[in-house]
């Protein structure tokens, strides 16, 4: 059987595109929204929570890394379980990958109508929901680099953004701009409660928020197959992100947590609003809501993107119909990206007809969805490199460092993710619903008959 591999995919994906994927794929609604629930969670502790959760991501994605350039590769995380852990993991990585984005795509473009609503107010909400599904899937039928380009300023306009809130609130606690030239300073840090005003139990907790807010990262692995020069683009884009990221995310909460009590943060809206607010921006709010409608496109934009190209591989390593194998003239995965569209639009539709509840078991598949993934790309780097020869190890571009105590380490801190879920209501269901899907891919490979053909350890492509 000849292995997945992604011939006729077309490397559009220049070196700026790539890194600006890798940056937008972890900053997402979360920080913008979302912050204010983590910071009750953790208080100012949440900073260390993002600085570990950080360290494990980069060791997850430097073993994403290292697989990557040896191989780029479509399927990515799919390819490489299948090549190194066997055919039913890659399997059950591809359809719960492709399964992850089509369910967080589907909240992302609900999402851009209600965003679109807070300007037209009289326009069916459904009705933007369904122009921003029609656009990114266009823009994704047209080709790679189409995708790379909105992707960018996509990108682009959220780290803009976050870097003029640091330096705003920057300037107000050393200078105290927007507060008649009294600095603030930051001693809101530690005089409510203290900086672990949660105990060690908050920080902990907020470790799921956490592992979440960073849900995307993984992108750049889908990428490799149609980065112009992956043996470059992809080291650089990893080794860069990782403190980009932990600026973003810990220096956007040191400010926020500098200005504002953290127990009164979310009480009068977005922390990034109130502090626009606070310096004499009348349009703050405006500002903001047209940050998140960007993030969630940007969102669909790549959830596209993804599904397309996994579907793709499915199909090349013939655990999918034949038909997503196929290629349109711009060489991109076209039956993958219309099948995908097509069942968010029927999530468009499910958002108002079944209960919430019910939307929201579905979603926490995506939620244990992206623990699995972390974990396959470790056991996947892991099984790789202890299949190479000292030579060949000494050859790698682009090892990964601290082998394999590092990779041992992130995955204990995925673990501890896993028990975390346990103590919230809200991502609890995640831990009963996840097994159900796993136990129907499984049913599904054997009952089709997939298990019946060769298993692969290492096939001739792969061999260096």
């Amino acid at each position: 059987m000849a292995s997945p591999n992604n011939e006729g995919l077309h490397r559009g994906l220049q070196e700026r595109h790539i890194q600006l994927i890798a940056l937008g794929g972890a900053i997402g609604v979360g920080l913008f929204l979302g912050s204010a629930t983590a910071i009750k969670t953790a208080g100012p502790a949440l900073m260390l929570s993002y600085f570990v959760g950080g360290l494990a991501i980069f060791v997850i994605m430097r073993a994403l890394g290292e697989l990557a350039v040896a191989y780029p590769v479509a399927g990515s995380f799919s390819t490489y379980a299948y090549n190194f852990l066997g055919p039913l993991p890659g399997y059950i990585t591809g359809w719960t990958y492709w399964f992850m984005w089509v369910v967080t795509c589907m909240a992302e473009i609900t999402a851009a109508g209600i965003y679109m609503t807070y300007w037209f107010p009289s326009t069916p909400q459904w009705a933007w929901a369904l122009a921003a599904l029609a656009i990114m899937t266009i823009v994704n039928l047209i080709n790679v680099a189409a995708y790379g380009e909105f992707e960018f300023w996509f990108a682009l306009i959220k780290v803009v953004t976050i870097i003029l809130m640091i330096i705003v609130g920057l300037g107000m606690i050393i200078f105290g701009i927007g507060n008649h030239g009294v600095p603030l300073g930051i001693s809101n840090l530690w005089t409510h409660g203290g900086f672990f005003a949660k105990g060690f139990s908050g920080p902990a907790l907020a470790l799921v928020m956490v592992a979440f807010a960073y849900l995307g990262i993984e992108l750049i692995g889908v990428t490799a197959g149609e980065a112009q020069n992956p043996e470059k683009t992809i080291p650089s884009a990893i080794d860069k992100v990782f403190w980009r990221i932990l600026i973003f995310y810990v220096g956007a909460l040191f400010v926020i947590m500098s200005l504002f009590p953290w127990n009164e943060i979310g009480t009068k809206g977005s922390p990034f609003v109130i502090t626009f607010d606070k310096i004499g921006i009348p349009a703050a709010a405006g500002i903001i809501n047209f940050v998140v409608l960007t993030a969630a496109l940007s969102s669909c934009n790549s959830g596209i993107f993804s599904t397309g190209r996994m579907l793709y591989n499915l199909a090349l390593q013939r655990k999918a119909p034949a038909a997503f194998g196929k290629l349109s003239k711009t060489s991109v995965p076209v039956n993958g990206i219309i099948v995908s569209a097509a069942f968010l639009l029927i999530g468009v539709v499910l958002n108002y007809l079944v209960p919430a509840k019910v939307f929201e078991y579905v979603t926490s598949v995506a939620t244990i969805g992206a623990i699995w993934i972390w974990a396959v790309i470790l056991l996947a780097q892991l099984s790789y490199r202890k299949s190479l020869s000292p030579d060949e190890i000494a050859r790698l571009k682009y090892p990964m460092p601290l082998w394999p105590v590092a990779s041992y380490l992130a995955l204990a801190f995925l673990a501890l993710v896993l028990v975390m879920m346990a103590f919230s209501e809200g991502t609890r269901v995640a831990l009963y619903v996840g097994p159900v899907w796993f136990g129907l891919l499984i049913a599904s490979y054997y009952g089709l008959g997939f298990h019946r053909e060769e298993r692969i350890t290492r096939p001739a492509y792969a061999r260096k």
